[in-house]
């Protein structure tokens, strides 16, 4: 189990933040049917709370999808993620996948929050989706630009209540493979609990480099992919699925 690579698809929600690719709901459901023919392991449909129209979108495709997992995107709050679990409770396997950031650029100008309140929040939020489901992910918004050392420590929480898939992220696309792959094992070598959990990877293609660095975190143990058909997504897209 430990070596097998899941991919993770994103085209329905980050695929969707690149200009031009807005989709209706019934589109939506046939990208959806289209990425479950295909086998991807898991296929995350939207941002239940980001709108209406987003949040029905999300709640079709968990009707309808039959083989592979479907997952809700929420900020670490509960009202986030109580609309994500409204959403896709329906699916044969949800998961739901939440996030806040971590990096000190973040936590001071965006959040305007101390490391420790940050990490409050982490444990309350997990705790809370994991009241609903056992499969939860969690993300370290800007991972690549976060300290090391706080990093390890909010992965810790998150797996401690209850997060099974850890995800890091190269969310402005900067990083390269040398400083991903490394990443990726300094996870593995400083988080004690990291065995509970898949460590998953997300990156943005602003240097050209989002493949490169996805192969370079395999290496170093990486289990989870996060991809879009052909690589759109905000910016310069993202990793390319295929």
């Amino acid at each position: 189990m430990n070596n097998f690579v899941k991919i993770f698809d994103t085209t329905l929600r980050d695929g969707e933040q690149a200009p031009g690719c807005s989709m209706n709901e019934e589109e939506k459901v046939k990208v959806a049917l289209q990425l479950e023919k295909l086998g991807v392991d898991i296929i995350e449909a939207g941002f239940p709370i980001a709108s209406e129209g987003d949040f029905n979108s999300v709640k079709l495709i968990a009707n309808q999808i039959k083989n592979c997992e479907v997952a809700g995107l929420c900020r670490a709050n509960l009202k986030d993620i109580d609309r994500a679990w409204d959403a896709i409770k329906q699916a044969v396997n949800p998961r739901i996948h939440t996030f806040i950031a971590t990096s000190d650029i973040h936590l001071d100008y965006k959040l305007k929050k101390t490391k420790d309140e940050v990490l409050e929040i982490i444990g309350q939020s997990v705790r809370h989706a994991a009241k609903y489901t056992s499969n939860v992910e969690f993300s370290c918004e800007d991972a690549t630009r976060s300290d090391i050392d706080f990093l390890c420590s909010a992965i810790s929480v998150a797996i401690q209540s209850g997060a099974t898939t850890i995800n890091i992220p190269d969310t402005v696309g900067y990083t390269t493979p040398s400083e991903f792959g490394k990443l990726i094992a300094d996870i593995n070598k400083n988080v004690p609990n990291i065995d509970e959990a898949v460590i998953s990877v997300h990156g943005h293609n602003d240097l050209g480099l989002a493949v490169a660095n996805f192969l370079e975190a395999v290496k170093n143990g990486a289990r989870q992919l996060e991809c879009t058909i052909n690589g759109i997504g905000e910016r310069a897209g993202n990793a390319s699925l295929e």
